[in-house]
């Protein structure tokens, strides 16, 4: 069955581009005059930058760990997992303009390892210079980026194909490339986290930080998933997926946001309880300036699953899924936003017209790419050697 973009589609996310436009130049205007404004715009930049590029990603990963493990029951949503890695280079794009500028303005105060200045007068910074300086970080970045690329576009290409001659020559071609993108990713999905998050605090480092922000990543790409799916369901497609498809989609959201929760919680307690002063500066920073918003940021992400996805029957209840996933998708923002103002701008950083109006611009760009994508192929793998599996699928 082909997708088609409905008009009401189409208006809401140009809506949302719109609105988010206005209230950028809106945030623009009133913030020109803040000696901090500038890094305040790049920092907005680099979080949503990233985590919309993270969305992207976390599909592309999610979409590999079901080839390499040879999973049935997705069949059925393999194309909206698709749809929403395609994300991918463009967020790849935005994000790494970004970069660019970041890097072209010495750092601007956000990763103040670039500012010559500021390393010459650094002791700490100096003896990490070694692997963060420009040069090197550019070469990791464009790795990490090409890598991505590649796995994607070879992945999405024997998908089309399989559509066409069938067997399961292609499908054992994807098994192993799926397995490969895993030895690539297990590495680069911590060592990306500590070159684009972790050196904005260029004093502090955690072990757990590279999988803290993976889980981050992974349970929001959860909640895209189903929240797309059950959007294409409501408009009659996808009739191949049943209620046990939504439940297995819950069940990650379910058991990603649990990771997620007790990551936060393994970092959070094992840093605080030895209260070393170069340790705990993170956290003080965090809890200082942003108080009540870094401990709900917490209860949102652990709390609303827990009490609210338990049952079984939750899972498979779209009213309950969309309510969760949206409240779910908004504290990991949060979640991307502390991480990356708190370091930035410290007691400075605050949510106002500038914030919102960036997330929702970059979202409805999002949600535009994602849906475009789902228009460029059926949404049915029609001879996916596990379809009949996936159609068959009842838990």
């Amino acid at each position: 069955m082909e997708f088609t973009i409905t008009k009401k589609a189409k208006n809401v996310t140009m809506l949302l581009i719109a609105v988010g436009l206005l209230l950028t130049i809106i945030g623009v205007v009133m913030g020109m005059k803040d000696d901090h404004f500038l890094t305040r715009l790049l920092s907005n930049g680099l979080i949503n930058g990233f985590f919309f590029f993270a969305l992207g990603l976390g599909a592309l990963f999610f979409l590999s760990l079901q080839y390499a493990t040879e999973t049935g029951w997705y069949a059925s949503v393999k194309r909206v997992i698709e749809a929403v890695a395609g994300y991918l280079p463009y967020g790849i794009g935005l994000f790494g303009l970004i970069l660019l500028i970041i890097t072209f303005m010495d750092g601007a105060h956000i990763y103040i390892w670039m500012d010559p200045e500021t390393v010459a007068n650094d002791e700490i910074i100096q003896e990490k210079s070694a692997y963060l300086n420009i040069p090197f970080f550019w070469i990791r970045t464009l790795v990490y980026f090409a890598c991505y690329i590649i796995f994607l576009r070879g992945f999405r290409k024997r998908s089309l194909e399989e559509d066409k001659i069938g067997g399961t020559e292609l499908h054992f071609k994807n098994y192993k490339k799926g397995a490969m993108f895993l030895v690539f990713f297990a590495v680069f999905s911590s060592t990306s986290a500590w070159d684009w998050l972790m050196s904005i605090d260029v004093h502090w480092f955690s072990t757990l930080f590279g999988w803290y922000t993976f889980a981050g990543m992974w349970c929001s790409t959860m909640v895209v998933l189903v929240l797309l799916t059950l959007y294409l369901k409501k408009l009659g497609y996808l009739p191949k997926v049943n209620d046990s498809h939504i439940h297995d989609l819950g069940k990650w959201t379910f058991a990603t946001s649990f990771l997620w929760s007790y990551l936060w919680f393994s970092q959070f307690m094992l840093i605080w309880y030895a209260n070393i002063g170069e340790e705990v500066t993170y956290y003080m920073m965090r809890i200082e300036n942003f108080k009540v918003l870094y401990f709900a940021m917490f209860l949102i992400n652990f709390a609303f699953p827990m009490l609210l996805l338990m049952s079984r029957d939750a899972k498979r209840h779209s009213g309950i899924l969309t309510m969760v996933g949206l409240i779910i998708l908004a504290g990991h923002w949060l979640d991307v936003y502390i991480m990356i103002s708190a370091g930035s701008l410290g007691a400075n950083a605050h949510i106002g017209a500038l914030e919102i109006g960036m997330v929702m611009m970059v979202c409805g760009f999002f949600l535009f790419v994602i849906l475009r994508n789902l228009t460029k192929a059926p949404l049915t793998p029609v001879n996916h050697p596990f379809l009949d599996e996936s159609v068959h699928h009842d838990i």
